[in-house]
């Protein structure tokens, strides 16, 4: 489901009447699945990779797809698997799911997902256990409710483990937040701690040497070509944060440094998830829209997006802060 491409680049290296050598580098070109695949995210297994996106119909009205899962070996090669459940989750009585994030925690793969509505209040956070990340998942209702966690619109789980201990980040536009989580991640332990101020969402947290990174969402995400969605990230040292900017400014009451936004070919990229390459790399996906082609009828066309990133004096960067048309493919040994 990816378009990909060979480009053969000469090197130079003539000793004497020595005519050189050449090397081909693999390279693809984005979007690396061409469904509409929103809000991804990932876990990687012996090797593979598979990833999770918002419900989506792919054209069959009535039958949304239950959150597809895809896998690939490479973070290019996409293909579909099947879907995290069989049945929907039935404790709400409208609503989607939406925006999943995932990790293994007591030796089983835990999906959390987003069950809201735009016409319906307090959405909540569900979970799920299965032993293959391939699904299919048995659901074990809410984690919590927008209500009863005192969050409103609470959406967009994000997991990290930290040290052994699992925390959950969450919010959409009135808030990041962040909580510790049992040790199998059916429950939370504790207080909820605030880690960034209204107007971001979408949050993805991962560490990175003695550093914390919170990468996340601002602006517009459905409006297609017109869409102003953008990457942004802050940096702490300790887990519950302060999170700042590159300009040192704290992250609750300012906005993170943007890494990420709209170019010439695509528009609202947003929503991301960090992964380990096959290179050793870390590697950014997330959707953003073709502006050539951003619907799908009513819906908006969102596609699954790679890009790599680099660090620079400690902070991570998408070369160009544009989605790139064309790169390499995250190869071991590179």
């Amino acid at each position: 489901m990816n378009r990909r491409s060979y480009l053969a680049s000469a090197v130079a290296g003539v000793v004497g009447a020595s005519a050189g050598c050449a090397w081909a580098a693999e390279t693809y070109r984005n979007p690396v699945f061409e469904r509409v695949f929103a809000d991804p995210t990932v876990v990687e297994r012996d090797g593979s990779y598979y990833a999770y996106g918002t419900y989506q119909d792919w054209g069959n009205p009535g039958r949304r797809r239950l959150i597809p899962i895809i896998r690939s070996e490479n973070l290019v090669d996409w293909k579909y698997v099947g879907e995290a459940f069989e049945t929907k989750p039935d404790w709400r009585e409208r609503g989607g799911l939406w925006a999943p994030d995932i990790g293994r925690l007591a030796g089983r793969y835990v999906l959390y997902y987003s069950y809201a509505s735009f016409q319906a209040g307090n959405p909540g956070i569900g979970v799920a256990t299965s032993n293959d990340p391939a699904g299919t998942f048995d659901d074990h209702g809410p984690l919590f409710r927008s209500a009863e966690i005192g969050v409103p619109h609470s959406i967009d789980p994000c997991l990290l483990v930290h040290r052994g201990t699992p925390f959950l980040f969450w919010g959409s536009h009135a808030g990041i937040y962040g909580i510790r989580l049992s040790d199998d991640g059916l429950r939370t332990v504790g207080g909820k701690f605030q880690v960034a101020g209204e107007g971001v969402e979408a949050a993805y947290v991962i560490r990175r040497g003695d550093s914390f990174y919170l990468f996340g969402s601002r602006g517009t995400c459905c409006e297609g070509a017109e869409s102003t969605y953008r990457v942004v990230v802050g940096r702490a040292n300790s887990l519950r944060g302060p999170y700042r900017n590159r300009d040192g400014e704290n992250l609750l009451s300012a906005t993170g440094t943007t890494i990420l936004h709209g170019g010439e070919q695509f528009a609202g990229p947003g929503h991301c998830a960090v992964a380990r390459g096959p290179d050793g790399d870390r590697w950014l996906l997330y959707h953003a829209y073709e502006r050539s082609n951003p619907w799908v009828g009513k819906m908006p066309r969102r596609v699954l997006m790679l890009d790599r990133l680099v660090w620079r004096n400690g902070w991570p960067v998408v070369p160009g802060k544009t989605p790139s048309a064309e790169h390499r493919v995250p190869t071991a040994g590179r």
